[in-house]
């Protein structure tokens, strides 16, 4: 059974009851996730209390050369970690050792380069008499909620910036995907006191429970909506900093002057990628009246070419959905589809085991319609058909979220006006989803707000002090 790892080791959870982890390409039955109980809740906060105590004393370049070394180990065993991944994910391996562990290892040594260049205001005498200095100092005790579409990365962008800043973490993992996150935390402990690293199984009441702790510092979630709300709510408490990176339903917009084919290969490889279990996710098209027809033609062609199925297959593109009840919300998505709508490719379960869910294409939809201002967080790609700019951008604009975006054309003017007026945290132009660490990742409207990776979400980490000296005294 998986246990708790608090203050440098295995513990065993407290909670009443017990949660079946799966391999979502399977649906067997892989390991048995205890579940905490408040006290284990007190004891990981405890912990990292007492690691903070110790590792927010840390020079930056001890800080930098631990993740360097975490960052070194986490490469040399990535065949490890890729398999427990795709064990319990379904995620297919070849895509996780060659999308999933580079970036999230170049993303530690990022922020491992971050932990000795914060910048502030220069020192100086802005009041007669008297020096400023501005220093930047950790938080003290974080608290990740990681989600189950990126488990191992998620945590990464949790605790890159958090270590780092010199703050210690406790992390909960979906109760769905707790395996490479207990990994990582085995490995680490090789490398940080004791506390600075903890993971606290559990579901929803243990995450609510973390929040509310007076102990807890700053909370970080990646999830929905609604467990963002209920973050926020559940930290105004104790007025504690909050990181939100929520949900996305990502406007592509493809004009008339763009290249049909290459788009619809695009759009069609990171619509489908891990599924399209990924709030960034290129789903939500909206094609120029000229290319509209030719573009449902080419992406439902991309579609009925991806290859779904066993994770294990190099030729496999595309994984199972994590459970039965989220592919069971993806299907409800088709289900209710309006009558104007016609799915051109897709639409249905596969499989005779596992949560697999063919690749989709939905075209006809309009502005209102369920599949369009939801996310689905599934396979299926909706297309819409647009008379002009201005209704392109409207659309675009017109759902809840604000996470990220991308416009296809080779007109580089109507480029540029598209991406000033997209209300969106990031803009791809002829492209879609590419991640770097230098750049920061987050959004606006309710896709929340904080960023993760870059310097800015290293700086979200720390707090800022001023500290003024009578120097004529």
């Amino acid at each position: 059974m998986l246990q708790n790892f608090i203050g440098g080791r295995h513990s065993a959870p407290g909670g009443d009851g017990s949660h079946e982890v799966c391999n979502a390409a399977t649906g067997e039955v892989i390991d048995t996730m205890a579940v905490s109980s408040a006290d284990d809740v007190d004891g990981a906060v405890e912990a990292a209390r007492a690691g903070f105590a110790e590792w927010g004393q840390a020079t930056p370049s001890e800080r930098s050369l631990a993740l360097l070394r975490i960052a070194d180990a986490i490469e040399a065993r990535a065949d490890e970690l890729a398999r427990l991944e795709t064990d319990n994910t379904g995620k297919p391996l070849a895509l996780v050792l060659s999308e999933e562990v580079p970036p999230a290892v170049d993303q530690i040594r990022f922020f491992a380069g971050a932990a000795r260049h914060l910048q502030g205001l220069a020192s100086g005498e802005y009041m007669a008499g008297h020096t400023s200095q501005i220093r930047r100092e950790p938080i003290g005790v974080t608290a990740g909620i990681t989600p189950w579409n990126y488990p191992f990365m998620m945590a990464v962008w949790k605790f890159g910036p958090a270590l780092a800043a010199g703050n210690s973490i406790i992390l909960k993992p979906s109760e769905n995907t707790p395996a490479s996150t207990l990994w990582m935390a085995e490995l680490m402990q090789e490398h940080l006191p004791a506390g600075v690293f903890n993971v606290l199984l559990g579901k929803g009441e243990t995450g609510e429970a973390l929040v509310r702790h007076e102990g807890v510092d700053m909370v970080s979630i990646t999830g929905s909506v609604r467990a963002g709300r209920a973050v926020a709510a559940a930290a105004s408490a104790s007025l504690k900093r909050v990181h939100l990176e929520l949900g996305g339903k990502a406007p592509v917009i493809v004009f008339d002057d763009a290249d049909v084919e290459a788009a619809a290969e695009m759009i069609a490889g990171t619509g489908y990628f891990n599924a399209g279990q990924d709030c960034t996710a290129a789903t939500r098209v909206i094609a120029g009246p000229g290319i509209h027809d030719a573009f449902v033609e080419a992406l439902t062609a991309q579609a009925k070419g991806t290859v779904y199925g066993d994770p294990l297959d190099e030729d496999t593109y595309m994984g199972p959905v994590i459970t039965q009840t989220q592919r069971e919300r993806v299907a409800g998505f088709i289900e209710r589809a309006p009558s104007h709508a016609t799915v051109t490719t897709g639409g249905n379960a596969a499989g005779d085991r596992g949560y697999f869910f063919e690749p989709t294409v939905v075209a006809g939809l309009r502005q209102d319609d369920e599949m369009v201002q939801d996310e689905i967080f599934g396979p299926v790609i909706t297309v819409q058909q647009f008379a002009d700019e201005a209704q392109a951008l409207a659309w675009a604009n017109g759902v809840r979220y604000g996470l990220a975006s991308s416009v296809w054309t080779k007109d580089h003017g109507r480029a540029m006006r598209m991406a000033k007026h997209l209300d969106f945290g990031c803009v791809w132009i002829n492209t879609h989803i590419p991640l770097v660490a230098e750049m920061p990742h987050g959004g606006f409207k309710q896709s929340g707000y904080g960023k993760d990776l870059s310097m800015y979400g290293f700086e979200d980490y720390t707090r800022v002090k001023h500290v003024m000296s009578n120097i004529e005294g």
